[in-house]
């Protein structure tokens, strides 16, 4: 074989491209809106293929403690803390985006104060139904909700007025506002922002607010931890950063 061969051999094997791989990917809800358009990105870009399930962290950890694989994890810092703490994920992670809890009515309907915590039970307790995430979905934001309805005094009224989502793609505190099955809606912003018969029209005030902050983490048991590690990159560009700002993350 001569020199040439051997050279021309050689660039070609430099020049392959890296073994294309199926990874399995957990992530928030919270951030599908934003990862509809980067994942495909990432596709045409990598040739990996990912097939990614969501849904809210308490159902994701579930699954993954079920058995079900995942190469990365993409759910709130508290969540990653808890596979940490069981070996399940490894120590870095790299932190995408935030968001907090969000109110909003069917686009076109009246919109009532909630400026203020007084304003916000005023409209609470006008409302004929209100949604939110249950307990039992393994949304973060059930917890804070429904302890805002404790403090404000209101909890026996809005157990009784409440229609409540259980979390992932298919039941989301948005569509049960946008269908008119609850005349308010009370979830992460990201989420509302995400539907566009829908307008937020305030925050939880601040004494009842939860800031999330979501992140990404490769596990212990990927099969495919390098095209993982390559997902975690792209989702952290800065291009992926002014996606997410657009789509109500910060």
């Amino acid at each position: 074989m001569t020199r040439i061969h051997v050279a021309a051999i050689a660039l070609m094997i430099v020049a392959a491209p890296a073994q294309a791989a199926d990874v399995n990917a957990m992530m928030t809800t919270a951030m599908k809106e934003a990862f509809d358009v980067l994942l495909p990105q990432f596709e045409r870009a990598s040739s990996h293929v990912v097939r990614v399930s969501y849904g809210p962290s308490g159902a994701l950890i579930r699954r993954l403690n079920g058995g079900e694989p995942a190469d990365l994890f993409v759910t709130d810092v508290p969540a990653l803390n808890q596979l940490l703490k069981q070996g399940k994920v490894v120590p870095a992670r790299i932190e995408l985006a935030r968001t907090g809890i969000g109110i909003c009515v069917k686009k076109g309907a009246p919109k009532p104060d909630v400026s203020t915590p007084e304003a916000l039970k005023r409209a609470l307790l006008a409302a004929k139904s209100v949604g939110h995430a249950s307990p039992a979905g393994g949304s973060i934001t059930a917890g804070p909700v429904m302890r805002m309805f404790e403090k404000l005094d209101i909890a026996t009224e809005m157990a009784a007025k409440a229609k409540l989502s259980m979390g992932g793609p298919n039941s989301r505190v948005s569509v049960l506002v946008s269908s008119g099955e609850a005349e308010i809606g009370l979830q992460q912003a990201s989420e509302l922002y995400s539907n566009p018969d829908v307008e937020v029209i305030g925050m939880l005030p601040a004494e009842f607010q939860q800031i999330t902050i979501y992140a990404a983490a490769v596990t212990t048991s990927a099969k495919q931890p390098d095209a993982a590690n390559a997902l975690v990159r792209h989702l952290a560009t800065p291009q992926a950063m002014t996606l997410y700002k657009a789509k109500g993350l910060q």
